[in-house]
This record gives C-alpha cells, structure tokens and sequence, in this order.
C-alpha cells in the first residue's frame, strides 16, 4: 500500500513539473526568446517556489530583468581585473583553508611562470597572458604540457628560468637564495587541473564569466595505494614507550597518539582548546567543510586520549590543548618518535612522482595524516561501517576515502585463508 501512495506522489511531482516547464516554454517563447538549456536550468532553478499557472511571460520577464542586472553587477566586480587579481578575488571571496589556499597560490605562480616561458621562447607570443574570458583548451593543454615537464624545461634553458624563477619561486619560501623545481607526480598534476576547473566553475556559476575552457577536458583521477596504518599494537607500543629523557620529543609523541586517538585533521587538530571537550566527548567544526556544511564532528575520548588532555592542561600558552608547533616540524617528530621506538616495519607505498609501488620503513614515510589514518583503519578493522567511523572522522556519507580501507590487511587475510587448509 506505501509503495502505491509513494509511485502516486511521484506521478503527481512529475505532471506539475512538466507543466511548469510547458509554461517556461510557452512564456519565454511569447517573449521572443530563444529557447535553450542554460536558460530552461535557470528559469527552472529561479521558480521552484511557483505553481504552474503562476507562470506567466510577465514573470519571466521581470526574472531576466533581475538577473541581467545581478550578471552586469558581477561582470562589473572583476571589470578590469587581471587573471590574478581576479584569482585573489576568487581566494577572498571562497574563503578556502590554509593549506587549499597555498595551493591555489602555487597553481598560480605555475601560471605565472608558463606566461613568462611562452613569451621568452615564443617570438609570436610576445605579448601572451592569461584572460579570463579568453582561456580555451587550446591554451590549457599546452599549460598542462608546460605543468607536467616543467622541471626537464629548467634545465633545458636554465638562463631563462633563472630569472622566471627569481620572480615566481617554485615555494613560498622568501628566506630561500636559490628556488629549485621538482617533478610533479601524476596526483599533484591532477589535483592542479581540478583546483583550475574549480577556480572557474566558481566564475560559471556566479556570474562572473560566460567561458568555459574545461567542457571538453578531463582532469584525470588521483591515484592511491593502500593506505598504512599503526596497528593497535604498534600505537601502544608508541604510547607506552619511554621518552622523558627527550621531553621535546615525548610531547610530540602524545600529541601524535593523542592525534591517533581521535582521527581528526591536522588543521583542527592545532586549533583545539579545552572548550572543545564536552563531558569527555571532543566536539569541533571541520575547518574543511565550516564555509560549506558545517557539521559538528563529535569523538568520545577513552582513557588514554582523557588522560593526555589532564596532562598537558594549561600548559600551552594560548591555552590550546596541547604546546602545537608547526605541522612541518611535527611530520619531523612523528618520524624520530616512531625512530626511537623501533616501529619500522616496511610498508608498500605509491611514488608521487613515479606513480609506481615501493616499499619504506613506516618510520621513514609516517607523517601527522598517518594518525588520522590510524584512528579510521584500526576502527574500520573491528567495525566495518564507513557512515559510523565517518560521522566521527569529518568524512561525508558514502566518501570515496573508505573505499581503500576494503584492502583487507594481511593478518585478517591468512585468517581467512587457514579456514580452507
């Protein structure tokens, strides 16, 4: 019987919406206009709240009216503007994190440098730069050539790059005499392409510019190894070991299991006071998702994670919970932490730049996000519910990222396989 009512209401949403696009038609054609997708989406979009019959070419006409004068506002906040002021106008109004923006300032200066190139080597291009509205695929595959062998091009023509170079640094490091470019692996090329895709879906759907240079490109997918982890045996190991003869490092090693402990970014992580704990529950907002759907991510603490927080209780002066110092220096200690309590183990990695599996010492290659790593593996080990370990990590229902937990781990496979001897 519900499934009969359900398919009733069903037929019944579908007829509305298709009167309701009937009237769309009729009207926008009684005004003369012309008749496409992009106009459809977005009289559709803008009369939600209207019945069919509320649909006239009166309305229509006063909606277009609105938004050819919200699109000339748009058009008129970047009037004028170069690429770049128009992406620092981008950065200002997105509001992205620390390290996104970072990101996007890297993509730029790669940006930079390639108009410089084009314009050293090109005599028919003196005059090249990047514009808003004249970007195309044309120019952006030669970008993404440029992007992809950029490090083999410096050392092709290292007089021109020398100067490309002292005026748009490979890294934001001012302190820094000489700036040296690197290979870009396949995921750091792909990650690039989506963050300009972004830049000017963002311009797209806010009115800004009418150009879509990525219709008919593919950006590509990031590719990822299995991810490793602490067992529960070798964080305890961690925990447990003595290091108060080393009290800097001690620090950083509690801070790192307390990190194991509750799974959450390093970003948050450095930014947690006392406040954040409620009746021994951590509560914060991913700084991640606050600008888009803040959701309040909430991680029960046991004993151990309770008992880091009274140690280090008003301890830091800023009266975070813990003394944080830069997240490069903390990847350093997590490596001499696991260095000085034997945890060695090798594990299989996936080369950024070659793209090809190599096996390290898991003290070699462990950083702040191999915590993070810890806190989702050991739990997915014992319950495999993505949606429960997700509400308490900051991953969104159904996230991709769980997918590369499913590689069951060695132990749980010769297990299984013992069952059949």
């Amino acid at each position: 019987m519900l499934l009969v009512q359900e398919a009733q209401e069903a037929e019944t949403r579908l007829k509305e919406y298709v009167n309701r696009l009937t009237a769309i038609c009729n009207s926008l054609e009684s005004l003369g206009e012309n008749i496409d997708h992009n106009i459809i989406d977005k009289i559709i979009g803008l009369t939600k709240d209207k019945s069919a019959s509320a649909i006239s070419p009166g309305l229509l006409k006063d909606i277009l009216q609105t938004e050819m004068s919200d699109e000339k506002d748009s058009r008129n906040a970047i009037k004028g503007k170069t690429f770049f002021q128009v992406a620092e106008f981008y950065l200002d109004r997105r509001k992205l994190s620390v390290s996104r923006t970072k990101e996007f300032r890297v993509l730029m200066r790669i940006m930079a440098r390639y108009e410089l190139f084009v314009r050293e080597v090109n005599q028919d291009m003196r005059n090249f730069k990047f514009e808003i509205e004249s970007l195309n695929k044309e120019i952006l595959e030669d970008f993404f050539d440029y992007m992809a062998n950029e490090k083999q091009l410096a050392d092709e023509y290292p007089r021109i790059f020398k100067t490309i170079l002292s005026k748009y640094p490979a890294e934001a490091r001012p302190q820094r005499k000489e700036h040296k470019l690197v290979e870009r692996g396949q995921n750091t090329l792909v990650g690039h392409k989506k963050r300009l895709k972004a830049f000017y879906t963002w311009l797209n759907e806010n009115d800004y510019s009418d150009n879509h240079p990525f219709e008919r490109i593919k950006c590509g997918t990031e590719k990822y190894g299995t991810p490793f982890y602490l067992t529960l045996e070798e964080r305890n190991l961690i925990a447990d070991t003595d290091l108060s003869g080393n009290p800097r490092l001690e620090t950083q090693r509690d801070i790192f299991i307390f990190h194991c402990l509750v799974g959450c970014r390093v970003s948050d992580l450095i930014t947690l006071k006392a406040s954040n704990i409620i009746d021994r529950t951590l509560q914060y907002v991913a700084r991640k998702t606050k600008d888009k759907k803040p959701v309040t991510i909430s991680v029960p603490l046991n004993t151990r994670a309770s008992k880091l927080v009274e140690k280090y209780k008003g301890v830091d002066k800023d009266g975070r919970l813990f003394p944080f110092i830069s997240p490069q220096k903390y990847n350093d200690a997590i490596k001499e932490v696991l260095t000085a309590c034997g945890v060695t183990r090798m594990v299989t990695i996936l080369n950024a730049a070659t793209g090809l599996e190599e096996q390290r010492a898991l003290n070699e290659v462990a950083s702040s996000h191999m915590a993070r790593r810890t806190f989702i593996g050991c739990l997915y080990k014992q319950v495999k519910d993505p949606n429960l370990i997700g509400s308490m990590s900051g991953h969104a229902e159904g996230s991709k990222a769980f997918a590369r937990y499913r590689a069951i781990d060695d132990e749980t496979k010769r297990s299984v396989i013992s069952l059949i001897e």
